[in-house]
C-alpha cells in the first residue's frame, strides 16, 4: 500500500510526495487507518520505526477536514518527555501539513514565555509540549485545552522513565472526556499498560516486536579495545569514512567533553551535546548537524532518544551503556525509516558484562568484529595523538606469546 492510495487530504498526500515519503512503514500501516476512523490507539514499536508520522499524517488530516473557526484554544496535544522532541516532533507537524492552514507550535521551557504567549494567542491547532512549561501556561490562563480533540503521549516510557506520572494524570483534569487517545512507547512494562488503560477507551493495540529490539534494516557489530585506546580507534574510523554522519554515545559529560578534545588534536572537527549545555545551544549544535555543518556529534544519552536525522550514517557507541534499552535506542539514531545503518561499540574488558546483559536483552549474540594483533597495533601506530607512547604498549605486546585474545585480557 502506498500514501497515494489512503483516504487523506490531498495537501497532505501532495506534501508527502515532495517529501519522497511513498510506502507506510510497519507502524504507519497499521496505526494510520484506525486513528483515521477515531479509534484510541496503544502502539508499542522500536525506535526508528516511524511512530512519529504514524499520528501526524491522519490527525494532520482530521484536523482539515474538520474545522472549528470559532475556538482559537489547542485541538491536538502531543505531550513528549524532553524538549528536543518537543521541537523535532512540532517540526514534523509542519514540514508534512506545510501545504494546510494548520498551525503547529512546540511549547518547552528554558526560553522566555512573552513569545510563547504571544504565538498561543494567536490561535493554535496543533501543540507538542513538555509537561513543565504547558503547566505553567495553564494555571496563568494563557493555554486553553478544554476542548481538546486529540491527545497523544510519544516516547511514553520514557515519560514515566523521567517521572512525569503525576502531569499525565494532571492533564486529564483539563480535557474533555471525549476525545481520541494515542499512546505511543518503544516498551511495553506493567506500569505502561497500568498507565495506558487508564488514558484509552478500547483501545487498538498495535505491537510492533521483533525478535531482535534492534531495527532489522541495522547492521551493529561489537569490537574489543582496551579503554585508554578508544580515542585511537574512533580517530581511525573517523578519518576512514570523512564524508560520513557520526553520532558517538559516551557514558557521562566530562568524557564525551574529553573525546571532543582528543579529537581536536588529531585534526578532527566534532561537537558535545549532553545536559551540562544550555538549552538553546543545544537546538545550535543539533541544527548544525542536521544541516552537514557538523558532522560528528558526540553525545551522551540525552541524544540517545528523540532525534530523527535521516542522514545519520554510523552510531558509535564508544562507551557501552549501562542500560540494554539504551543500546537499543542508541543504535535507532541510524537506520531510520527504511534507510539502512551501521553501528559499532567500543567494548572493553571492564565492559565486558554490560555487552553480555545487553545480549540477553536482544535475545541474540551481537556480532564480533575480530581484529588481529596487527590489525590493533596499526590503528595505534597510525594516530596523529603525540600524547601517546603507543611504542611502549606494542613492546609490550609483542613479549606476549599467546593469541590477541589472550593480549586483550591481559
Amino acid at each position: 500500500m502506498k500514501f497515494s492510495d489512503y483516504n487523506i487530504s490531498p495537501l497532505i498526500k501532495s506534501q508527502l510526495e515532495k517529501l519522497g515519503f511513498k510506502k507506510p512503514t510497519d507502524i504507519q500501516f497499521k496505526a494510520i487507518k484506525p486513528i483515521l476512523e477515531g479509534e484510541d490507539v496503544l502502539a508499542i514499536a522500536q525506535t526508528g520505526t516511524g511512530k512519529t508520522g504514524s499520528f501526524v499524517i491522519p490527525i494532520l488530516h482530521k484536523l482539515v477536514a474538520k474545522t472549528h473557526k470559532n475556538y482559537k484554544g489547542v485541538r491536538c496535544l502531543v505531550m513528549v518527555p524532553t524538549r528536543e522532541l518537543a521541537k523535532q516532533n512540532a517540526a514534523v507537524f509542519r514540514e508534512i501539513g506545510s501545504e494546510t492552514s494548520i498551525k503547529t507550535f512546540g511549547l518547552f521551557g528554558g526560553v522566555e514565555q512573552e513569545q510563547q504567549i504571544r504565538t498561543l494567542n494567536n490561535g493554535i491547532d496543533v501543540l507538542v509540549s513538555t509537561p513543565g512549561r504547558m503547566f505553567d501556561l495553564i494555571s496563568q490562563g494563557h493555554l486553553d485545552i478544554s476542548q481538546l480533540e486529540f491527545l497523544v503521549l510519544d516516547e511514553a516510557d520514557l515519560m514515566l522513565d523521567m517521572g512525569f506520572l503525576k502531569d499525565i494524570q494532571d492533564v486529564l483534569k483539563h480535557i474533555p472526556k471525549k476525545r481520541q487517545t494515542l499512546f505511543f512507547s518503544a516498551t511495553i512494562t506493567k506500569k505502561i499498560k497500568t498507565l495506558a488503560y487508564t488514558l484509552v477507551r478500547d483501545a487498538i493495540r498495535i505491537q510492533i516486536s521483533p525478535q531482535n529490539p534492534v531495527a532489522e534494516n541495522i547492521d551493529h557489530a561489537v569490537v574489543m579495545v582496551e579503554m585508554d585506546d578508544k580515542r585511537f580507534f574512533l580517530e581511525n574510523v573517523l578519518k576512514e569514512y570523512d564524508e560520513n554522519k557520526f553520532v558517538v554515545f559516551a557514558r557521562t559529560k566530562v568524557r564525551v567533553e574529553r573525546i571532543v578534545a582528543a579529537m581536536e588534536r588529531v585534526g578532527i572537527k566534532s561537537e558535545a551535546l549532553h545536559g551540562g549545555i544550555e538549552q538553546k545551544d543545544r537546538f545550535v549544535i543539533l541544527d548544525r548537524f542536521r544541516s552537514g555543518e557538523n558532522r560528528v556529534l558526540i553525545t551522551t544519552d540525552v541524544a540517545a532518544r528523540g532525534i530523527d536525522i535521516p542522514s545519520i550514517d554510523y552510531v558509535v557507541n564508544y562507551d557501552v551503556p549501562d542500560n540494554p534499552e539504551n543500546y537499543v535506542h542508541r543504535c535507532g539514531r541510524c537506520g531510520r525509516g527504511n534507510k539502512r545503518g551501521q553501528a559499532i561499540s567500543f567494548c572493553s574488558k571492564e565492559e565486558k558484562p554490560l555487552l553480555e546483559a545487553i545480549e540477553e536483552y536482544t535475545g541474540e549474540d551481537i556480532e564480533h568484529y575480530e581484529m588481529s594483533l596487527a590489525e590493533y597495533k596499526d590503528v595505534l601506530k597510525d594516530t596523529d595523538d603525540g600524547s601517546y607512547d603507543w611504542k611502549k604498549l606494542i613492546e609490550e605486546a609483542n613479549k606476549e606469546d599467546g593469541s590477541f585474545d589472550e593480549w586483550k585480557d591481559k
